[in-house]
């Protein structure tokens, strides 16, 4: 005697029922991981331009650190995107500090102090490149 076959239920009504009763499924995209991303991504690009670089890492560097949560915890995926962003931030922070830091040092340097001394004194455009020339060979000494 053979077996009677029933139909079988398709995997869609089964998610669909326990959806209703069980845990709520992850969100389809993660938000934080991709604006951390693209924030990212433009804080490497502009990490020279100090605040682009200051103020784009450190967005992308805290929507990172979220979406990552928001993945760890099984609320969202793409974990590794999230991360992703968060290290793209963290390095457009560092260059941007590293060309804060130099940017510094060099206003605070004797040589542009008489970079300063010799624009204010010079009386025309020949005066002012011999000033520009004279600064960048103190530069690079």
């Amino acid at each position: 005697m053979s077996m009677p076959s029933y139909p079988q239920q398709s995997n869609a009504d089964q998610a669909q029922y326990g959806a209703q009763y069980g845990a709520p499924e992850p969100a389809r995209s993660n938000g934080f991981a991709v604006t951390a991303l693209v924030l990212g991504l433009l804080a490497c690009l502009f990490f020279w331009t100090v605040a682009g670089g200051l103020l784009l890492g450190l967005l992308a560097l805290v929507f990172g650190i979220l979406g990552a949560l928001r993945a760890r915890q099984g609320r969202a995926p793409r974990k590794g995107m999230a991360i992703a962003g968060a290290v793209l931030g963290a390095l457009g922070l560092i260059g941007s500090a590293i060309v804060l830091i130099v940017g510094i040092s060099v206003v605070n340097s004797g040589s542009f102090q008489d970079f300063e001394d010799c624009m204010q004194s010079a009386n025309g455009q020949a005066e002012e490149d011999r000033c520009a020339e004279d600064f960048g060979d103190s530069l690079f000494k």
